[in-house]
């Protein structure tokens, strides 16, 4: 059997693996000049990577450790010692740990009805949900304008760009109740230790697909961009930019907008994306500094700010020392304007905005911005964000095969949505739709 895998990320190419170890002939297309997708490695310093794109994973993210103990990489902690910054309501303040200096009885209120709403979700298939229709009808928005109180308000839209780099106008509540429960619940979600910001991969999570890929050799082309996937009673035929390939099945690991951009011929049934679905809004800055400095005012690099453009930040230092890396979210509607200016103009704004929240950092050593919104092969990160009417037009059809076509990806996956790990489970799902006589279980065996 020959297989044809369009796009290049953790996805496809675990998608890609699991064929191979099937025993199926498999070729891996992808339209950038690089694998991985929205997992994205800078070098911000000779030998210090970053992650630009999917960073974070916790003790929960089973198919990822397992997938990074064969590749032979390790994971070090999130380092979260010292105080925070946040800058809510007036001037900027210290606090000890990460709770904002907001109302916590308010807060509490917020994710307690967050909770309540995440629980209520059948995950398995959310448009199935009691209630689906109403809760898929109203945006992220509408919901907090009718049952939040002042402070939550303020922090509801912080709290929303951080967990989904989502503006609440742009999700439907289905889809942020799904979004929380699929990660595992707020409280994991949320937290570093003990939570899915634990851990990040030393030396970058980019590596994971590049070792995935090394493992395929020259079944992976690069800078092939597909464009339509035409089938007929024998087989499929996957035309790109440089030509056509055949093969018995194709499987599609790329985000919902991206995938119902290309040609089917006979056409889909149902599209998998509407005009409301949304691409992740999310900027991803690094900004290099000669060593961590805000460490030695008892600071952990922490920060949560109300006013744009860097709504968050986080210490992304080398685990071994060396450079001092803070990593800037900008998400949401922040993230939109942001992405619109000149890149002087952008580090301008969030240098300027880390001197203010950080005091006695010098002139940092280097900048990167990474734009994930017009990012023409990603359509958006951390994953598309569905909108009202999303979940209960398109839901059904998200995994459903068509004919010869199946679909991978992280927004396919009911378990970790637009994580790392639910990219994994589901090229390990399609991989087992895709391979004769195959089920989950054997696939282990194969392992």
């Amino acid at each position: 059997m020959r297989v044809i895998v369009v796009g290049g990320g953790l996805a496809g190419l675990t998608a890609a693996n699991e064929l191979v170890a099937g025993g199926a002939d498999v070729l891996v297309l992808e339209a950038r000049d690089r694998v991985g997708g929205r997992m994205h490695g800078i070098e911000v310093a000779e030998g210090d990577w970053v992650d630009a794109g999917a960073a974070y994973l916790g003790d929960r993210h089973t198919e990822l450790l397992r997938l990074l103990a064969e590749c032979g990489l390790k994971t070090v902690p999130t380092t979260m010692e010292g105080a925070s910054r946040f800058a809510l309501k007036s001037g900027e303040e210290t606090r000890a740990g990460r709770f904002p200096p907001l109302s916590a009885v308010q807060l509490g209120e917020m994710f307690d009805l967050l909770a309540e709403l995440a629980d209520s979700v059948r995950t398995e298939a959310p448009w199935r949900t009691a209630d689906a229709e109403r809760l898929d009808s109203m945006t992220a928005a509408q919901w907090a304008e009718e049952n939040l109180k002042p402070d939550a308000k303020l922090f509801f839209p912080l709290f929303l760009g951080e967990m989904m780099a989502a503006d609440p106008a742009d999700v439907s509540v289905l889809h942020m109740a799904f979004y929380l429960n699929s990660g595992g619940g707020i409280r994991f979600l949320n937290a570093f230790e003990g939570g899915a910001q634990a851990e990040r991969v030393h030396g970058g999570a980019h590596q994971l697909c590049e070792h995935l890929a090394a493992r395929l050799g020259d079944k992976v082309r690069l800078n092939e961009a597909v464009r339509a996937v035409h089938q007929d009673a024998d087989g499929v035929t996957v035309v790109s930019d440089r030509g056509r390939e055949r093969a018995d099945r194709a499987v599609i690991a790329l985000p919902p907008l991206l995938a119902d951009s290309l040609d089917y011929q006979p056409a889909l049934p149902a599209r998998r994306s509407s005009s409301r679905t949304a691409p992740g809004c999310a900027v991803k800055l690094h900004l290099v500094y000669p060593g961590p400095v805000w460490r030695e005012h008892g600071l952990s690099g922490w920060s949560v700010s109300a006013d744009g453009p860097l709504l968050s930040t986080v210490d992304d230092s080398p685990w071994e020392g060396g450079v001092g890396v803070l990593t800037g979210f900008v998400t949401g509607r922040e993230a939109r304007t942001f992405a619109e200016l000149p890149t002087a103009d952008q580090r301008a704004a969030a240098v300027e905005q880390a001197s203010r929240m950080f005091p006695g950092l010098p002139e940092p050593i280097g900048f990167h911005a990474t734009d994930w919104i017009n990012e023409e092969f990603s359509r958006g990160c951390y994953a598309a964000l569905f909108g009202p009417g999303d979940w209960v037009a398109n839901g059904p059809h998200l995994i459903t095969p068509h004919q010869r076509v199946h679909w991978a990806g992280t927004e396919t996956s009911t378990e970790f949505f637009g994580l790392m790990e639910g990219a994994i489970r589901s090229g390990l799902r399609a991989a087992a739709e895709v391979l004769p006589n195959t089920d989950t279980a054997s696939l282990e065996e194969s392992r």
